[in-house]
């Protein structure tokens, strides 16, 4: 039931994923389902680069590795060392970008919702398939187009951190009801 799938979903560090590979029918799967989010005027603004081969990963991790170290004005060897893992400790990363309408038809605060949605139907069919998901929004985004290439008018909204785990995961909890962040009218 997909109201049980929502509140059991969470976020699941890489530092938790264990060796077991998600597969390229498990990778489109997700893709599928993020590509059916909805999206105002059918822009589907929605872009994946996917580095699942260990080859991609290690470049990805040199990448951010070295970028954190050129950008930061003080940088730390245990983050650089932290952001460098990550890619390394997942089985795949995608990076979620955001194609904006060319036109500028529709806002752009909507084309970032789509996106997200889009990243929502992936986080929850991922929990449906013992998939763990993790959505990173760090600085270094912005520097992704110099690792690989964007077009015009593209940009990284961040970078989703995926591996298989062990365990169980811990009961969600919310800060306050629904009632209290609602005012019916």
């Amino acid at each position: 039931m997909i109201s049980k799938i929502i509140a059991n979903r969470r976020a699941v560090f890489p530092v938790q994923y264990n060796s077991e590979t998600i597969t390229k029918d498990e990778l489109q799967q997700l893709l599928e389902a993020a590509n059916w989010a909805p999206t105002h005027r059918r822009t589907e603004p929605w872009r994946f680069k996917v580095f699942s081969s260990e080859e991609s990963r290690k470049a990805l991790s040199e990448f951010l590795g070295t970028t954190y170290q050129r950008t930061t004005a003080i940088p730390s060897e245990v983050k650089r060392r932290k952001i460098a893992e990550k890619p390394l400790q997942s089985n795949c990363v995608m990076a979620v970008c955001m194609q904006r309408d060319p036109k500028a038809l529709v806002p752009e605060w909507e084309e970032v919702a789509a996106t997200a949605m889009a990243v929502q139907n992936m986080w929850l069919l991922s929990q449906e398939l013992g998939i763990g998901m993790y959505w990173s929004s760090p600085k270094l985004k912005n520097y992704l187009g110099e690792h690989l290439a964007l077009k015009e008018g593209e940009q990284c909204l961040g970078f989703l951190y995926m591996g298989k785990f062990d365990g169980t995961l811990p009961d969600g909890l919310r800060n306050s009801s629904i009632e209290e962040k609602t005012t019916w009218m």
